[in-house]
């Protein structure tokens, strides 16, 4: 049986002016993502709309629209002085879905996509009018990936880490860049400070030539050491957890099942609230978890 998905707005499109279009929140200079505000304005300067706005008829007043998504750009339109935007009608009025699912670029995305762009013939100075950022910036990111390991490279593509953290995985192996990447993923850390880390903790023989002989300031070679003995310790028991996990997960699924079937029998059920009513509780707690 086929399940038919059917277009969360009309295909079609249509161009409306700006006065018939109400923003269902102000932009604001505290606003968390304000920052981009710039870039949006600096986009559409250079290279116009690329993203129509999603607009949806407002109840009751006809030739009035409530704007679902887009309200950076529509603000950058009217201080660009536009009267006009080409829209998609959204079928429902439905700004959640719009705003829930924002795909925000990462480092190494944005990287890509500024290579491209430069392979296609785009000149650094169009992009750093268009996206409003120095272009020092842009050619310090066509570099921001040298002598950094293609599997690293992957495992990050779409995390969220620094071209400060990715820095320092120049100073290391490519195997051990696979490593790090590993343990940050793992870990949800993609901060400077944890690469630091990672890095005064890897052993000499896993460091690049120029790294070899580190000099961390406030650090001695004694505790250096104890440091990169204690990564190895920490990165064995690590992958030692990771491989019992998911067999672990499996088990702890049957016996979760297994007390969810016990507490579907009334009489165990009571047996157990009269005679155990502690370990009712913890059976309880067991079959109510939703995702192991």
């Amino acid at each position: 049986m086929k399940t038919v998905v059917h277009a969360a707005f009309d295909l079609a499109g249509v161009t409306l002016p700006l006065t018939s279009i109400h923003p269902i929140r102000q932009v604001k200079p505290s606003d968390h993502a304000f920052g981009k505000y710039k870039a949006v304005v600096s986009s559409i300067r250079e290279v116009g709309v690329i993203e129509p706005l999603i607009v949806h008829p407002q109840r009751g007043s006809r030739g009035t629209y409530l704007l679902l998504d887009g309200h950076m750009r529509l603000k950058a339109l009217q201080e660009l002085g536009r009267t006009e935007a080409f829209c998609l009608i959204a079928k429902d009025d439905d700004a959640f879905t719009y705003n829930d699912k924002v795909s925000r670029l990462s480092l190494i995305q944005e990287h890509a996509m500024i290579v491209r762009a430069i392979d296609q013939g785009v000149t650094a100075d169009q992009i750093s009018k268009a996206l409003s950022i120095d272009i020092a910036k842009v050619r310090s990111s066509l570099n921001l990936l040298d002598g950094i390991d293609a599997d690293a490279v992957e495992l990050l593509k779409d995390k969220p880490i620094t071209a400060s953290s990715l820095r320092l995985y120049r100073k290391a192996k490519p195997m051990r860049q696979v490593d790090m990447a590993h343990l940050m993923v793992s870990g949800n850390n993609y901060t400077w400070a944890y690469a630091e880390a990672l890095i005064i903790g890897t052993p000499a023989d896993q460091l690049v030539g120029s790294a070899k002989r580190k000099e961390t300031h406030g650090i001695s070679e004694e505790e250096i050491s104890r440091m990169e003995k204690e990564m190895e310790v920490l990165e064995r028991d690590y992958r030692l957890y990771q491989d019992q996990f998911g067999e672990n997960s499996l088990h702890l699924n049957t016996i979760q099942r297994y007390v969810k079937r016990l507490l579907e029998n009334t009489k165990i059920k009571r047996f157990l609230g009269t005679r155990y009513p502690e370990l009712l509780e913890e059976f309880q707690e067991l079959a109510a978890i939703e995702a192991l």
